[in-house]
């Protein structure tokens, strides 16, 4: 499978194919999650995935790497399934010791939703 050249995520573009470690595709990017300010990269939204029709988010920590026609992430496919959804009002994702951890994934999650319903 060539991806091409390693990108930055400033340039991943909406529709571009990710996909698992295991190199199967699992969706396409609908959105990047980005503090731009900040130049912080939080994550994708993966869409027009294999695993049903809501929303999957895809911290950038899952990422191993972007290229210029795919996003390869550090997850096997079965691991992609488990990604979570954002919703309005996101549950924890795990149960972290480290409660801002949790915290500040829950933020990630809630503002992916924005993202999707249009309220960013």
């Amino acid at each position: 499978m060539d991806l091409g050249e390693p990108e930055a995520y400033e340039v991943l573009d909406p529709g571009i194919p990710v996909y698992s470690s295991d190199g199967e595709e699992i969706g396409k990017v609908t959105h990047v999650l980005a503090d731009e300010r900040e130049d912080v990269f939080d994550g994708i939204v993966i869409g027009e995935h294999r695993f049903g029709r809501e929303h999957r988010f895809a911290d950038a920590d899952d990422i191993e790497a972007i290229y210029e026609r795919g996003v390869v992430l550090k997850l096997d496919a079965a691991a992609c399934a488990q990604l979570p959804k954002p919703s309005a009002n996101p549950a924890v994702m795990r149960d972290d010791p480290a409660e801002s951890e949790s915290e500040f994934r829950h933020q990630k999650l809630t503002r992916a939703w924005n993202l999707i319903s249009g309220k960013s």
